[in-house]
This record gives structure tokens, sequence and C-alpha cells, in this order.
């Protein structure tokens, strides 16, 4: 890609093709273009659907970047095509002969329908990596019974299993607050096209790789699986505590709550010491690992009413750095931290219309190839001429193209 940047990061080398729209896909798509990948999102005529809904700045002029798609979509070009066309389809066959990846979080048969299967795409392009998000896979590496069910961050969340083992007690089970339902099956598409094109660049071969949602949020639920295995048990919601490890949780501050870690022997002395009480850590329920945990909600309960007589950042003056132990932090604590400022996880990035908005930084720090956020998200198909015209089609053909491709202003 042809542009103002400087190429950086470790994966500058790779090209990606990207359909995908949302959070799940796009997730993925912003690891590799966090660290120099050359991302390149293909959106139809409306755009991404996140794009209409922002949310927008109140003083917002042109809202054509909200905060939603800039936190996902930063550090990628955007290109308009309609793949319904065939002019379309064959400027996006154009862009597959030299990317490395095709990546995609449509249902499935979509692609097929559109003549641009995996298989057609192999034929243009035989080292060619294709990944694939979907909610239950794809049949190519196992047919689903739901392979045709939609779904979104919620349905992962409540059929992976994480549901099942949240909330404050056993019949309240509860949705995680971030959309790990769909975040977790990016991560894993991100990492599952890096190894597959790791693979082809050593052996010329591509690979379909596919990732099903409701696999990925299964897989982070690993202890549930082998508690049934090794247990026989069910597990359910916990609460803020750990089923057999204790303390290990969340506990009453004067303004807010604390987590503690402290299950062994040593760090249980040191908690009992800094909070005034070695007593506690005397008495025979608590004095070892296995007493604590036999007692756990006994022991739930003392410390709660010991911790709640101390603010938080008195909390952290006498634990921190002793023990495992951190605030429970809200968005405003967050912002003013010096650990977050630090380690540049703060970035702000420029928005038309408005001034800068603040997003996520890059959580993946290299020393000899470090990623960042180089640039804000696209404007839909700001880019369409020039990766057309880098993907070999002449000035006419691109003319030809944009005048059928008109992006939709919302």
């Amino acid at each position: 890609m042809t542009d103002n940047a400087a190429p950086f990061g470790a994966l500058a080398d790779i090209k990606i093709i990207d359909l995908t729209q949302m959070l799940a896909g796009p997730f993925g798509t912003m690891l590799l273009a966090d660290h120099g990948a050359t991302v390149i999102k293909v959106e139809p005529p409306a755009g991404d659907l996140t794009r209409p809904g922002g949310p927008f700045r109140e003083d917002d002029t042109q809202r054509v970047l909200g905060g939603y798609f800039q936190s996902v979509d930063r550090n990628k070009y955007s290109i308009c095509l309609d793949l319904k066309t065939e002019k379309g389809r064959e400027a996006f066959k154009l862009l597959v002969r030299d990317a490395d990846a095709v990546v995609e979080n449509f249902r499935a048969g979509v692609m097929e329908r559109l003549g641009l299967s995996y298989e057609v795409l192999r034929d243009i392009n035989p080292r060619l990596v294709y990944g694939a998000l979907r909610g239950f896979g794809d049949t190519r590496t196992g047919a689903s019974p739901y392979l045709d069910w939609p779904a979104f961050d919620v349905v992962a969340q409540a059929m992976g299993g994480i549901m099942a083992i949240t909330g404050p007690d056993p019949a309240t089970p509860t949705k995680v607050g971030p959309g790990v339902g769909d975040i977790i099956p990016g991560m894993m598409l991100g990492f599952g096209v890096l190894a597959a094109i790791h693979h082809a660049k050593q052996t010329g071969e591509g690979q379909f790789v596919d990732v099903a949602m409701t696999d990925a949020v299964l897989a982070v639920c690993e202890r549930m699986i082998w508690q049934n295995s090794v247990q026989g048990v069910v597990p359910g919601p916990e609460g803020n505590h750990h089923p057999f490890l204790c303390p290990f949780g969340m506990f009453p501050a004067k303004d807010g709550f604390v987590t503690i870690a402290a299950q062994q022997d040593a760090f249980f002395a040191t908690l009992c010491r800094e909070l005034g009480d070695e007593q506690l850590g005397a008495d025979p329920r608590f004095d070892s690992r296995e007493g604590r945990k036999a007692n756990r909600l006994a022991l739930i309960d003392e410390l709660s009413e010991r911790t709640g007589a101390f603010t938080k950042a008195e909390l952290m003056t006498r634990l921190g750095g002793k023990i495992p132990f951190g605030p429970v932090m809200d968005i405003t604590e967050v912002l003013a931290s010096d650990h977050f400022k630090a380690r540049e996880m703060l970035v702000d990035v420029e928005n038309p219309g408005t001034t800068p908005v603040t997003i996520a930084g890059v959580p993946i720090k290299m020393t000899r190839t470090p990623g960042r956020v180089s640039r804000r998200a696209p404007i839909l198909g700001e880019h369409t001429r020039q990766v057309l015209l880098d993907a070999g089609a002449c000035e006419a053909e691109v003319d030809a193209i944009m005048r059928d491709h008109v992006p939709v202003k919302f």
C-alpha cells in the first residue's frame, strides 16, 4: 500500500484483505494491523454495519467516524466494493492475487453464493490463507448442527459456557461486561491466520482457517471442562471469589472494591499483618491453605469486615506490592493511572469533525519491532483509488469501479 505512513512492526511484510464487520473479525484484524500488517478493509457501499451507529460526539460536524469504529478499525485502509456486482468481484480478485490472507465473518455460504469461495480464491493465489469466523464454524473442519444459525457476542457467551460460570450466585448466570463472545474469537482468528501465513511462507501452501465463536469461548472456560471430568461436578457461578482458592477475589473498601489473591501461606500472613490482625492468620480455621479452602465463606466474611474499614488508597498503601492486590478501577481511575500512561495504553487519534478521541493502545509490547496505533480508522472508501491502482488496475478501470461503488452517506 502506498501512502504517507512509513512501514512499522513485525508484520510489515503481510497483506490482509479484510471483509469482516462488527466486532469479532475486526478485532482480530486490528491485532495484525497494530503490528504493521497492511489490512485493507473491503466494505460495501453502505459500509461496515457499525459505521452509522456511532456513537458520535455531540459536537461532531462530520459524523464519519464513531467511537466503536475508531477503536477496532484503526491502522486499516478502506476500499468500497459491491461484491454483488461483477465489477466488484473482479476488483476483489485483483486484490487477492498478492494477498497473504482473506478474512471474513459472514454466515456460512455467503462467499460461495458470491462466487468467491476459498476454493475459487485459492486457484487465483495458491498460497492464500482464508480465515473464517462464524458462530458455529464451517463444514470444512466440522459440520455443526447449528451451522446456519446467526450469532452475536451474547449467543457465544451463552453457548460457549462462560455465562454459566459467571454471576453473583448459582441461580444467576450473567453476561460478561466486555464483548468477550466477539473479542476472544477475534483474538484466536488473528492467531490462526498468522500461524497459517507462517506456514504458507515456508511451504507456499495456503489453507482454510476456521474459528467458531462458541468454540473460542469454550476454550477459555477450560477449567469447567476438567472440573467435570476430574471431579464430576457441574460448575456454576461463584460470584466474585474462586471456587477452591481463598482469599482470591473481590473485597469491599470504604469507597469501592479491591481484589486480593493471597491464597499462599506467606501472602496470607502478610495480608493479616498489614490489615493489623495477625490473630486472624493464626486462627486454626485459616492457618493452612486447606483450612482456608474448607472455611472460605467464613474467611471471606472476616476479611470483608477488615478491608471495609479502609479506603482503596489506604489498602493500596498497605498491600500494594506486598501481595497480589489491585483496586477495582473505573474508567476515570484508568485514565488517571500512571501505569496505563507509562504503558501507552491510552492513545489519542484524529477524528474528522471534532477533537481527537481516546482509544485503547496496543497491549503486546516488542522491543525491536514495536506495534503502535499509527493512524485513525479510515473513512468509508477513503483508499479505494490507491488500493486498486496498487493492485494493477488502470486509471480508467478504477474510475469505472468508483462510479459504480459510491459510498453511502449516513
